[in-house]
């Protein structure tokens, strides 16, 4: 990422590219509120929208994916994405008025034949901050079901975008082609502040199989004790130097150094997360915000793997989806969700993930203006 925007907030341009739109044509917003972040999507046809007031890009570029066929009217323009932490909205609502996001596409609702100022949301926020939208921003929020937006969301990346989907073994990215005609059933595990687990079997044909509270929120929450850290990417950035060894208790520690080959554990596997803390006369200062931050997402990653990959099992799916900005492209998050899934189906199945993880429920709910309603009559 070249450059962040202010206050906590993170924009980038997603670079995905469908019809051109016609001169009349403006953009649209929508969002994603959850319990820990916002997340942004707004389509723009002005070539230089992804600029700050100097002209500098301040985000990063990735594939043209055009729609000749123009399946997803909506789509049109440049697709731009944006988060904030859930605790500054104000910062959010800041910027959505500083770029005017929120006057720049008027939504004409069939249902009322007036043409009103409403912005597509999803996510609990929804809910929560529908009057402080309204005071702030003197628009409307019209609230889209989070599961349709979800699954939405991944099924359009998956089909019409590419390179979208790739797994993560050993170190190395390696990007999948998605065969369209045989992508369902498949299994979408969305780490945010909890986990939801959805088996998926068409578009807008899902059912939430499973879930856990152990999720983002959980090594956020769990990660402000322990080490005092200000922000989720302060302790993700404090566990790249970290040893989770020093913490957790290790199979080996158990056996003297030795593996347990008879029921297929190796010396390094952890026989109990946090365990070492039990038998050692430390306090939580003698223990490096490191190593903390290090063996808590080792355990909660490994966590969703293992849960993920056994309710794979119970269906019979053979392709597991992750996204959700728990993982936010952090090479030993997905490094330990993709040995997790390994382990447990003993190499039978790998872990997926997403490059647009982060976005999949305001992907979704910005589709809705052409699933609920969008009829064309947009004016500026």
């Amino acid at each position: 990422m070249e450059g962040a925007l202010q206050r906590q907030s993170e924009e980038r341009d997603s670079g995905i590219m469908t019809t051109q739109p016609s001169a009349d044509e403006v953009s649209h917003l929508a969002v994603d509120i959850g319990g820990s972040l916002i997340k942004l999507v707004y389509s723009s046809i002005d070539p230089n929208d992804g600029l700050d007031d100097k002209g500098k890009k301040s985000s990063e570029e990735f594939s043209r994916v055009p729609n000749d066929n123009n399946d997803y009217p909506v789509l049109c323009g440049r697709l731009h994405f944006a988060k904030f932490e859930t605790s500054k909205i104000n910062d959010c609502l800041e910027f959505i008025s500083s770029k005017q996001l929120h006057r720049r596409g008027r939504w004409h609702h069939e249902a009322s034949g007036q043409d009103k100022d409403i912005i597509k949301a999803t996510g609990g926020g929804a809910y929560r901050f529908a009057d402080l939208f309204k005071e702030k921003l003197g628009v409307s929020l019209d609230k889209v079901d989070e599961m349709d937006c979800l699954v939405s969301g991944v099924n359009f990346l998956l089909n019409a975008v590419h390179p979208e989907a790739f797994t993560y073994i050993d170190g190395r990215e390696e990007y999948v082609q998605i065969d369209h005609n045989d992508l369902y059933p498949y299994l979408l595990v969305n780490i945010g502040s909890g986990v939801s687990m959805i088996k998926v079997d068409g578009d807008g044909k899902f059912e939430r199989v499973s879930g856990t509270s152990i999720g983002g929120g959980t090594f956020w929450g769990l990660g402000r004790l322990l080490t005092k850290c200000k922000s989720f990417d302060e302790l993700l950035e404090m566990s790249h130097n970290g040893n989770n060894r020093v913490i957790d208790m290790l199979v080996g520690d158990i056996y003297g150094g030795m593996d347990y080959t008879k029921i297929g554990l190796t010396s390094t596997a952890i026989a109990s997360s946090f365990g070492k803390a039990v038998s050692e006369n430390k306090e939580l200062g003698d223990y490096s915000p490191e190593d903390i931050s290090r063996s808590l997402l080792r355990m909660i990653s490994n966590n969703v793997g293992q849960i993920s990959y056994l309710n794979a099992l119970r269906f019979g799916l053979k392709r597991i989806f992750f996204g959700g900005f728990f993982i936010r492209g952090h090479a030993y998050t997905m490094d330990t969700i993709s040995v997790a899934v390994h382990f447990w189906s003993k190499g039978e199945a790998k872990a997926m993930f997403l490059k647009h993880e982060g976005f999949l429920g305001a992907l979704g709910a910005f589709m809705s203006y052409e699933t609920h309603g969008l009829d064309g009559k947009i004016t500026a």
